[in-house]
């Protein structure tokens, strides 16, 4: 059965969740840092007579994330879906998403490769951390200044403000290079959480590039991150930056499939790779 869960199964959700961290990072990290009780994020999950969990599904806004081991029961979950006026959005590993397709209609779907990374032993060990800065609220104006150079970059008007609040709150982190007073590189991540994090907005700018700066910059990010004992994972839709992060390591672990709800549309978050 399909019931809608509080905090007394945190124990049991994060347990159900933990065994693929990195594809749960959205749903991991929004319950982290906003719980079961308000208005713009719910969770439900399928349960049997003994309380185990068997699929969750999660909205944050108007966006759902579902999530199960093999098959979820997309016709229950599908239910709530269809009844809220206001969904945009659902978004998860291709093989999860594909079993609604009977029950909802999408306007347009896109998919992007989805990459985890666990360890650090293709990181480059002996790089210059010197040169390397973690930004502070007092660097957001010279990291925008650098983005809205990147032509292969979307920035939205909330981008700004997001880079703030990760900063402010610790869910993101950016590391960047100098040159003068001006920065010519970096690499973010978001969505962090207790197990995991996403790496994004990877970029060098266009007059500095194949420099290797936006690899040092992850190769850092990537190790500390990976030292607080966290898996990383990454989007992206391009096979030449595939190849580039997978010299670091990371490994394709399935397709990531963004299903918009008919007559709306919702930004979209992915990590480019610009050396």
């Amino acid at each position: 059965m399909i019931i809608k869960i509080d905090q007394s199964w945190h124990d049991k959700v994060m347990d159900y969740l933990s065994d693929e961290p990195a594809l749960n990072l959205f749903i991991i990290a929004d319950i982290e840092n906003f719980g079961y009780d308000t208005d713009f994020q719910e969770i439900w999950a399928e349960v049997d007579e003994t309380g185990t969990i068997s699929g969750i599904l999660l909205r944050y806004m108007g966006n759902y994330l579902p999530y199960a081991k093999s098959t979820i029961n997309a016709k229950a979950f599908s239910e709530i879906i269809n009844l809220d006026v206001h969904y945009e959005m659902l978004s998860g590993k291709k093989e999860i998403t594909e079993q609604f397709r009977p029950y909802i209609t999408f306007e347009r779907t896109k998919e992007t490769y989805f990459a985890e990374l666990k360890d650090a032993y293709s990181l480059n060990k002996n790089f210059n951390r010197e040169i390397i800065k973690q930004a502070e609220l007092s660097d957001v104006e010279s990291i925008m200044e650098l983005k809205y150079l990147i032509k292969e970059f979307c920035i939205g008007p909330t981008a700004r403000k997001s880079l703030e609040q990760a900063l402010t709150t610790k869910t993101g982190r950016t590391y960047f290079i100098k040159d003068k007073d001006m920065v010519i590189s970096c690499a973010s991540s978001t969505a962090e959480n207790s197990l995991s994090a996403m790496i994004v907005g990877v970029c060098s700018h266009p007059e500095k590039r194949n420099q290797g700066l936006a690899s040092l910059c992850m190769e850092a990010l990537c190790h500390d991150i990976l030292a607080e004992g966290k898996a990383l994972c990454l989007f992206y839709d391009n096979p030449k930056a595939g190849s580039i992060y997978k010299r670091l390591g990371f490994k394709d672990i399935g397709l990531w499939s963004m299903n918009y709800a008919l007559h709306k549309s919702s930004p979209e978050q992915s990590a480019t790779l610009v050396k």
